[in-house]
């Protein structure tokens, strides 16, 4: 399946800022299952580009002039292939398997998740099937609200509240499986639906040892598919954001995204 990705970002600041630099995870992955046919990022100002630990491409933008405002322009056509059970061959990860089992603030298991995590899976995950059926309870037990959490919100938090955005889903997942021992990683992308809050999108890669890494999309209950457009995968949404930065000034910040996602006529 063909897509053609229009990913706008636009920050505006109530004063000058005088020094900022970005992090960019605005690349799609490169893995056997999709290519870039084409892509472009438009900044206003050079980037530097590298692939990180988790073998993300990223973009480092830093901008020593006065600036009140930064628009990020995002254009492109992904090719993407079936993924059966959602299993991700050609893994470009430097990092061992087990690096995954590592929780974060984020991700942290407590009493509560380990205690839902038992009751949806008495016997582990060791199938996708049993990803799938937490998948499942996990939309069942935390509906979808934007607004009602940001990203600073932990897995303990969201199992809590009962409500929540799919990088919520996404935490408490990880924080589920990494409860029972098993890698499990965020993430990031741009999903093809027909619902436009939904284009950009997160999800959870769970390690099996028959098969490898297996993407599950929590928040649609389903296995990740030639509709899945990866750009990055790190153990929390933290460290793989589409953007992340640090700033000297600018008062306070605004932030608005548009991402449009479109089928290319085959």
């Amino acid at each position: 399946m063909k897509h053609f990705i229009k990913h706008v970002t636009r920050y505006h600041y109530t004063a000058p800022v005088t020094y900022s630099i970005q992090t960019l995870h605005l690349t799609p992955r490169p893995e056997e299952h999709q290519r870039s046919l084409r892509w472009h990022i438009d900044a206003p100002g050079t980037l530097q580009e590298q692939v990180d630990a988790y073998g993300n491409v990223t973009h480092t933008l830093t901008l020593s002039r006065p600036h009140d405002e930064i628009e990020l322009r995002v254009s492109g056509q992904v090719e993407i292939d079936p993924v059966p059970y959602g299993v991700i061959n050609g893994d470009e990860s430097r990092l061992p398997v087990h690096a995954y089992c590592v929780p974060t603030v984020l991700t942290q298991a407590d009493d509560a998740i380990r205690a839902f995590c038992r009751q949806v899976l008495p016997q582990g995950l060791s199938r996708p099937e049993d990803s799938l059926a937490l998948a499942e309870a996990i939309s069942d037990r935390v509906a979808y609200e934007p607004g009602t959490t940001d990203v600073t919100t932990a897995a303990g938090q969201v199992l809590a509240l009962g409500h929540g955005v799919c990088q919520d889903h996404a935490h408490l997942f990880l924080a589920c499986v990494r409860g029972l021992g098993v890698p499990a990683r965020y993430v990031s992308g741009y999903l093809y639906t027909e619902a436009d809050h939904a284009a950009s999108h997160a999800w959870a890669d769970v390690w099996l040892p028959d098969l490898g890494w297996s993407s599950v999309d929590i928040t649609n209950r389903q296995f990740a598919s030639d509709r899945h457009c990866r750009l990055a995968v790190a153990r929390d949404y933290d460290s793989a954001a589409p953007v992340r930065g640090v700033r000297n000034g600018g008062g306070q910040e605004s932030m608005t995204v548009s991402v449009q996602v479109q089928a290319a006529q085959q």
